[in-house]
């Protein structure tokens, strides 16, 4: 077998538009093909030996057992791929269930499709799945427990951490959107003007002044004793004299640890002789030349949360630790204790392993223990100096049973350092009476506090507290989406887009758009080139500045890794026409419907579908769906059209030469077309469905009649506003036109128009596209035979597997079945500039050139420096 493609897709996509984290791996089975599992002498055995568990995977059988017995009966190995690749992440801990497996046209080639949780997991389960299955089908070894183990290691390196992810979470469940902003755990909630960041669990709220307070241990200590907060005494020491100095002040047990430190790093505690002092001065440093030395207090360790000046969690804090039981050694007490399935390697469990290391073998030797040592029964023999649960200690809940003082103590510190997420840690005997009375203090206060022993403590009520998080960051009322409008189809997605945009920006909104020439925020051009994936999409949505997006949505987004938003408010389809077709397992117009339909299936259920009535497979499209549904239409005495106003439906219209939205027999005329620019005194029909698609669109959101005639009025087709759509420039004694057109259905607007058009003589300059199908560049260059008059034929760009003079013969092919094939002249000139240079060099007074260009930059680049050359000179 071979593996032809692996690729991720992360938002709506053909699959799934509720399910959007899948891997689709493209798959060759070569001789498997003819190989089902039953004809493969004991597979059942083997793999129901290496992977039992498979046995809860019911498959199409609905009942337990049910995939066993279909590979009893048999089936492809894709299919067993697939689900391998679900079952292993499960076993790593990632549970996840949705899969699909499809037959390509290709015989043999299927597409196995299944979810993940973490991207790169599933990337490597799928790599894993096929060489599993190899081994199964040899009858070789295979190590399940290392794939197993290297996925767990890529999900810590990659996921994010506990108090990142219950923040993400809680957003999730109340629908907030988000975006991970690179691969650490700085994470963008909502879209545009309306987002919010945060970084583990500091958020965009946090002060900048209080983060450094609370790094700084002594400036805290500070603040809080000129406050009346109970602190522990001490100071900051750098060598032996400082630490003799404040010995002598504060006598023993004392407390070292580095002024700069976190997670309990290069502390040593309930230290009681000089020797001891020095080593932990020497170990602190470390990590910093300030340390901290105070006195040591007894009692118990504890952790306050306070969000948004509210406390919400409490916790205590227990160092790692094992229990002895007269038998075993410290170091097999603490094997059985890492076999506690609540334990895991880094944060992948609810608690963390312990770990041996100068901490754990420093306490030991103060109890003149070793790992060898055997414990009494019942003797608890700690093992860090420290409580911190990711050096494998435990908590419990203690939220309830704080004293009211101290909860207002800890809400009262939390506004005296200033931070929206505040941990305190507490040293006292309790918490139930006030620090005052049992002579508890404050150790330390932590800006970007963990929530892991509060969301999950080995004992006690967990506690939600991602959930005050959100409310401070998201308070009722406040939107966390921007509106999205996105527009897909065959032709007409980049003109629709750009009226679309103008239309909001008239309306007073900052608009971010996406189209196949550049990403641009309020008409500035952020980035340049095709634009139209889910990347550019998400440039958008994370621009601070946004506050309205219209997104182009081009079917190779999809195709690759699916939408770049979870969903839109408004979704338009302008046609689906033939384009593309034989490419990335797209065959038939079908086929291509799916792919559009993906983005007017990811509509909120109370947005609107905006589909073309007089395109089948729009129609098709529209029995699929769960939004409101309005279309639009050149022809009100379409058939489609009359069903669907009698039905009351709102449909956009061409009526009476007018631009009309009408409700049954309701309408509303919003612009006569030979009024609106872009449609070219109303000769442009294929301009005037997209002037349809936006003006509804626009309408169904809401913008006033008034307004959307407006911008319709003042949208100018231009190489500012319209880049490569019917360009058409005005010399002395000819016409240049440029177009993208570059398949039939775009020939054929061109041609329609063209049709009206008086000209002397009509001149094109064409190409093709090497990975359409032959039957597609032969149309285009029959549609040119029939449109132009004398034919200029360059091919030096996109030949994209086929060689120069294949295209060109399946163009003369083309011109030659036109109508008027053998009346048209036709020359070929490889190079587009000089292709245009000759063109316009050799145009007579009258004549009409039309370019129909791929690379429409370059060519408007060229026919501008001739119109600039002829207004400067009088002439060329």
């Amino acid at each position: 077998m071979k593996i032809l493609k692996i690729q991720a897709l992360r938002g709506p996509n053909i699959w799934s538009v509720q399910r959007k984290k899948l891997i689709q791996m493209r798959l060759d089975l070569e001789d498997m093909e003819e190989k089902p599992t039953n004809k493969i002498p004991g597979f059942r055995e083997r793999i129901e030996k290496l992977l039992p568990s498979l046995y809860d995977h019911r498959c199409s059988e609905g009942i337990p057992g049910g995939f066993f017995s279909r590979i009893e009966r048999g089936t492809w190995m894709g299919h067993v791929i697939e689900h391998i690749a679900l079952e292993t992440q499960t076993l790593a801990g990632m549970e996840t269930g949705f899969g699909r497996t499809r037959e390509t046209k290709t015989p043999g080639v299927y597409n196995v499709v299944f979810s993940y949780t973490e991207e790169n997991v599933g990337l490597f389960a799928a790599e894993s799945a096929v060489a599993i299955a190899e081994a199964l089908i040899a009858g070789t070894e295979y190590d399940l427990e290392a794939d197993i183990k290297k996925m767990k290691e890529i999900r810590e390196r990659d996921r994010l951490g506990p108090s990142t992810g219950s923040i993400v979470e809680e957003a999730v469940a109340r629908d907030i959107p988000w975006i991970r902003l690179g691969t650490n755990s700085l994470v963008q909630l909502g879209y545009g003007v309306n987002q919010m960041r945060f970084q583990a669990t500091i958020t965009c709220k946090t002060s900048n002044i209080a983060v450094d307070i609370a790094c700084n241990k002594e400036e805290t200590k500070r603040m809080l004793d000129m406050n009346s907060v109970p602190v522990a005494s001490g100071s900051i020491c750098v060598d032996e004299e400082d630490l003799k100095a404040t010995i002598e002040k504060i006598g023993y047990p004392i407390v070292l640890k580095p002024l700069a430190g976190n997670h309990g790093k290069g502390a040593s505690i309930n230290v009681r002789t000089w020797d001891e002092a020095v080593a932990g001065l020497a170990f602190a440093q470390n990590y910093g030349r300030r340390v901290i030395v105070e006195k040591f207090i007894t009692g118990f360790d504890f952790r306050v949360l306070v969000i948004d000046n509210k406390l919400v969690a409490a916790a205590k804090r227990v160092p790692a630790h094992v229990v002895g039981n007269g038998a075993d050694s410290i170091q097999a007490l603490i094997d059985e204790t890492n076999k506690d399935p609540r334990r895991g390697y880094g944060h992948e469990n609810v608690l963390t392993e312990i770990s041996v290391d100068r901490d754990t073998t420093d306490l030991l030797e103060k109890l003149n223990y070793t790992l060898e040592s055997v414990p009494k029964n019942g003797e608890i023999v700690y093992l860090k100096s420290t409580a911190n649960l990711s050096t494998g200690g435990t908590s419990v809940d203690v939220t309830d049973m704080m004293h009211p003082e101290n909860i207002f103590l800890a809400e009262r510190i939390s506004r005296i350092i200033g931070l929206d997420v505040c941990g305190i840690d507490i040293m006292a005997e309790n918490l139930t009476q006030p620090l005052k009375e049992n002579g508890g203090c404050i150790l330390e206060v932590n800006a970007a506090p963990g929530f892991r022993m509060h969301l999950a403590p080995s004992e006690g009520l967990p506690r939600n507290v991602a959930a005050p998080v959100i409310d401070m960051l998201y308070p009722p009322g406040k939107p966390s989406r921007i509106p999205i409008i996105a527009v897909t189809g065959t032709n007409g997605k980049t003109t629709t887009t750009r009226l679309l945009a103008h239309i909001v920006k008239n309306n007073g909104f900052r608009v971010g758009f996406t189209t196949s020439d550049g990403i641009y925020v309020q008409n500035h051009m952020m980035e340049k080139g095709d634009t139209t994936g889910p990347l550019s999409a998400e440039y958008i949505l994370k621009d601070p500045t946004v506050e309205f997006a219209v997104l182009e949505t081009a079917r190779g987004g999809i195709l690759r890794s699916g939408l770049g938003f979870s969903r839109c408010d408004i979704a338009i389809i302008t046609n689906i026409q033939e384009d593309h077709l034989g490419l990335s397992d797209i065959h038939t117009l079908d086929d291509l419907a799916r792919v559009k339909s993906t983005v007017v299936k990811s509509v909120k259920k109370d947005g609107w579908a905006i589909l073309n009535a007089e395109d089948e497979h729009c129609m098709k499209i529209a029995s699929d769906l769960s939004c409101n549904i309005a279309y639009f239409a050149m022809d009100e005495e379409n058939p489609t059209v009359k069903k669907l106003s009698k039905e009351g439906k709102i449909v956009a219209v061409y009526e009476n030469g007018f631009i009309t939205i009408k409700r049954g027999e309701w309408k509303i005329r919003v612009e006569r077309a030979t009024h609106v620019p872009l449609t070219l005194g109303g000769k442009a029909k294929f301009m005037i469905a997209n002037a349809l698609a936006a003006t509804l669109a626009a309408y169904l959101y809401g913008f006033k009649t008034d307004d959307i005639s407006l911008s319709l009025q003042t949208f100018i087709p231009s190489v500012a506003q319209t880049p490569g759509r019917m360009n058409i420039f005005d010399f002395k004694k000819f016409k240049v036109l440029i177009d993208f057109a570059h398949n039939p259905s775009g020939y054929l607007g061109v041609e329609d128009y063209l049709s009206s058009v008086e000209a002397t003589k009509k001149i094109g300059i064409i190409s093709g596209v090497g990975d359409r199908r032959d039957q597609d560049i032969q149309e285009c260059g029959k549609i040119a035979g029939r449109m132009f008059d004398h034919i200029i034929i360059r091919q030096e760009k996109y030949l994209r597997g086929r060689t120069e003079q294949e295209i060109i013969d399946l163009i003369l092919a083309g011109i030659q079945e036109s109508e008027s094939g053998k009346n048209v002249t036709y020359e070929i000139i490889p190079k587009e500039v000089e292709a245009i240079k000759h063109a316009i060099n050799s145009a007579e007074e009258g004549t009409f050139i039309t370019a129909l260009s791929d690379v429409v930059t370059n060519a408007i680049d060229i026919v501008q420096e001739y119109l600039d050359k002829e207004n400067e000179e009088g002439s060329i």
